[in-house]
């Protein structure tokens, strides 16, 4: 007969893991970290920009509390290993413990690090500031310009929720789990090959 822990152990990884790259069967139940927070993220038709700069933050957030999500679940799946007493626990436990509680706070330093001056750091607005040349002041006004172009009816987009290609009037974007590829099309080379 299979031990309670195994059976958690599997389960979680099982679950951590589709959470993380999301079937379609997830997706389709609603268990994405945008349909999640939806409340939280905003529309995405209305800002673009600013939608996947909270959307990534976000997902960098839970995704990395899922180890210490596992600790806490198998202080319910494994009483009898006592993990909520810390100072009773092996060595091996106790440094998972430590390494999850870092991971997390590593991510909330990260994010309040992006947060700061209005998003100014966030890799996202980094990108957009490589792209600052007349008549854009700062990366603000590029996010507004490719939010006012997103909005528009003639933007081609395909792919899975987690690698999307957008192709709006001027712009392409792959939109990624953590991150958002972005170029000009003048800048680009395009072969459609299927």
């Amino acid at each position: 007969m299979e031990s309670p822990e195994l059976s958690f152990t599997l389960a979680y990884i099982v679950l951590s893991f589709c959470f993380v790259f999301t079937p379609t069967e997830f997706r389709s139940a609603g268990l994405t970290v945008q349909n999640l927070f939806s409340s939280r993220l905003g529309s995405e038709d209305v800002g673009f920009i600013q939608y996947h700069i909270r959307r990534t933050s976000i997902t960098i957030l839970v995704h990395s509390a899922l180890p210490l999500g596992y600790y806490m679940g198998m202080c319910v799946a494994a009483p009898e290993k006592n993990l909520g007493y810390i100072y009773q626990v092996s060595d091996n436990w106790r440094a998972f413990l430590l390494l999850s509680l870092c991971l997390q706070l590593v991510s909330w330093i990260i994010v309040f690090y992006w947060s700061r001056g209005r998003w100014h750091n966030h890799p996202i607005s980094k990108m957009l500031q490589a792209h600052v040349q007349p008549p854009f002041s700062s990366w603000g006004s590029v996010a507004v310009s490719i939010n006012t172009e997103f909005r528009h009816i003639d933007k081609f987009a395909t792919g899975a929720p987690g690698a999307r290609v957008i192709v709006t009037d001027t712009w392409v974007f792959k939109v990624t789990t953590y991150h958002i590829y972005m170029a000009l099309q003048s800048d680009c080379h395009v072969t459609v090959t299927e």
